[in-house]
């Protein structure tokens, strides 16, 4: 009775199924522009796209995205794709592709990532359940070795006060030679004198550009013959190599 009930599913299933209107799976994402990606929960894997695959009907996929401050030995990020099962509260990882390591260049440029990958999630759209959801997600972290950019801009030696802070008013002053004074702030208020680092314009948190998904797009066999189990990736206008074998334990950022 029970083989029978599951069969029943199954029928329902198809008879519920779309009817396909491309010979492929495309699935929209939400991001393009490319956004700063600080370090996060102690550097392991965070998710920068996401693709709701839940029925999809081919085990391949493709999948662009940009990279911006990228910067050889100071920011230098690794990324891979991996396919995750949600069903209630639980997301557990299915399976995932080689860590690819992005370089990035000397000096700032925007690059762009093409990944082709079999993702192994089995049976799709109607596997074991009709509440079971399947996401692939780009998956990023700093890459261990190169530490994340510490800046090194210049610094004065000098007074400073919040820009809407009162200048001194009455206050008392720095005789500078020549009869010239440098006003500084009396009573409590007074403005802090130590080394004021100079801006220079660039972003110096640490944080590399890293876009979401351009397209993740499902598509048979002959039609993307590159992809396979651990991956493969073309890059361009970035430093890139391939790094650790997949290991759907490493940890994530968990949502």
């Amino acid at each position: 009775m029970g083989e029978l009930g599951e069969l029943k599913r199954r029928l329902s299933a198809l008879e519920r199924a779309p009817a396909p209107v491309n010979k492929f799976d495309r699935y929209p994402v939400i991001e393009w522009a490319a956004q700063g990606r600080p370090e996060v929960g102690g550097n392991v894997w965070s998710s920068v796209g996401i693709a709701n695959v839940t029925g999809l009907g081919f085990d391949r996929v493709e999948i662009k995205f940009i990279t911006d401050w990228l910067l050889t030995g100071k920011r230098e990020a690794e990324v891979r794709l991996a396919a995750y099962r949600h069903s209630g509260n639980s997301r557990t990882c299915v399976s995932a592709s080689s860590v690819l390591n992005l370089h990035g260049n000397p000096t700032r440029g925007i690059g762009v990532v093409t990944m082709r990958w079999v993702h192994g999630i089995p049976y799709g759209w109607d596997y074991s359940d009709s509440t079971t959801i399947y996401t692939i997600e780009l998956q990023h972290r700093y890459r261990v070795g190169p530490e994340p950019f510490v800046s090194n801009r210049t610094q004065v030696f000098a007074m400073n006060k919040l820009e809407k802070e009162r200048g001194a008013d009455g206050g008392g002053g720095i005789d500078v030679g020549g009869g010239n004074w440098v006003a500084y702030q009396s009573g409590n208020n007074r403005s802090g004198i130590g080394y004021v680092t100079i801006p220079d314009g660039a972003d110096e948190d640490g944080a590399y550009g890293l876009s979401a998904m351009h397209y993740c797009v499902g598509l048979p066999a002959e039609r993307l013959p590159q992809a396979t189990a651990k991956g493969s990736a073309t890059w361009w206008n970035t430093g890139a190599s391939w790094g650790r074998d997949p290991d759907v334990k490493e940890a994530d950022f968990g949502i």
